[in-house]
């Protein structure tokens, strides 16, 4: 029996300005869903009678609510996969918290809408009330924790490595239709398109190595693949992070352990000598109560974070990403006498001979 497999829904394509070199187009393509380093990523389970999806009950012409909330053992599996990503030593940290309004990460178990999860960044697009991972089946089930790493992943920003362009996979397109279109996915030609059949640009890639036995690939039966000739009898990746997951994971979002930040003094510009999605950290401790401004100035396309510190950990405030356009990341916050923030700047990438800088004023 075919697996259940993870259906993201389809995203629009980034849009740029015209104009813009390959390779900074490039550049942003890979960037723009990953989140700076050194990011908090809190996450929460949605409990009780209360959230949930609301949906037509056949035949009757009433609705009824399905719950989102999930059993202890379900959360249990995805606290033990957050933490599995953790121990990886990577930048980011993750950390449950019990109110919805603190969380960049809002996860439920609805069952029968599929497991999915937004990617990376985008999840701040989506409101509070809204979940950004959902489980549509019983993770405690044999071999279902991979379901769980895998839309961690998503989270992280990894990419459906079997759409892979480097992977070289010939389908049987209308084996593949047939196949997900039963039990128990009962998937529309679309989704399938979406999740399994098209190939992704370049940039968009999670490695410029195809990695079989990625957690971010599916499993798939005999029948499906042409080629390469080895997997017509069955792609059968193992469900749990390969080297090139902890590799991708630990490129984007190194281990903790750089020099301190330095103080971004109001009204003194500090230089941005950065390469191509490096990372420049700040502290601000503002000399009075105010509203304040932190941009990016020169040639280059950037994202700019900017966090409280609460209790010792950095909360998200506010950003802004200038990727693509004419002008530079500029962020207003009203920033408390006493209080620590830190201000993050990632490079996408910088062109012309002047030198880029960041500033609070």
């Amino acid at each position: 029996m075919t697996a259940r497999y993870c259906s993201l829904a389809q995203q629009p394509a980034p849009a740029f300005a015209p104009g813009l070199a390959a390779e900074r187009i490039g550049a942003l393509v890979r960037g723009h869903r990953m989140w700076v380093n050194g990011t908090v990523l809190h996450y929460y389970f949605f409990d009780g009678d209360t959230d949930g999806s609301v949906i037509p009950v056949p035949g009757t012409g009433e609705t009824r609510r399905v719950p989102w909330a999930g059993t202890k053992e379900q959360q249990d599996v995805v606290r033990e996969c957050f933490d599995e990503w953790q121990r990886l030593g990577i930048g980011l940290t993750f950390t449950e918290v019990g109110d919805r309004s603190e969380a960049e990460l809002r996860i439920g178990f609805q069952p029968g809408d599929g497991s999915w999860s937004i990617v990376g960044r985008d999840a701040l697009r989506v409101g509070l009330h809204e979940r950004t991972m959902n489980f549509g089946w019983d993770l405690t089930a044999p071999g279902e924790r991979a379901t769980a790493l895998h839309e961690i992943g998503h989270a992280l920003g990894m990419t459906h490595e079997h759409q892979s362009p480097y992977a070289g996979i010939h389908w049987d397109d209308e084996a593949v239709y047939e196949e997900l279109a039963g039990p128990p996915n009962f998937w529309s030609r679309d989704r399938t398109y979406v999740n399994i059949l098209r190939k992704l640009e370049r940039d968009e890639v999670n490695g410029a190595v195809w990695d079989p036995q990625s957690i971010m690939g599916y499993p798939f039966p005999p029948g499906l693949i042409l080629e390469p000739e080895q997997y017509r009898g069955g792609l059968l990746p193992p469900g749990t992070l390969s080297a090139a997951d902890k590799e991708f994971a630990l490129r984007w979002y190194p281990p903790a352990g750089a020099p301190r930040p330095c103080a971004l003094v109001p009204f003194r510009s500090a230089p941005l000598r950065l390469a191509p999605g490096g990372q420049a950290d700040f502290t601000v401790e503002p000399p009075e109560t105010r509203e304040y401004t932190v941009g990016v100035f020169g040639a280059a396309d950037t994202v700019v974070v900017v966090f409280e510190e609460r209790d010792g950990e950095p909360r998200y405030l506010t950003a802004q990403d200038d990727g693509g356009t004419a002008g530079n990341a500029t962020v207003r916050a009203r920033l408390v006498k006493g209080r620590r923030y830190v201000v993050r700047v990632r490079l996408y990438s910088a062109w012309g001979s002047g030198e880029t800088a960041v500033m609070c004023w």
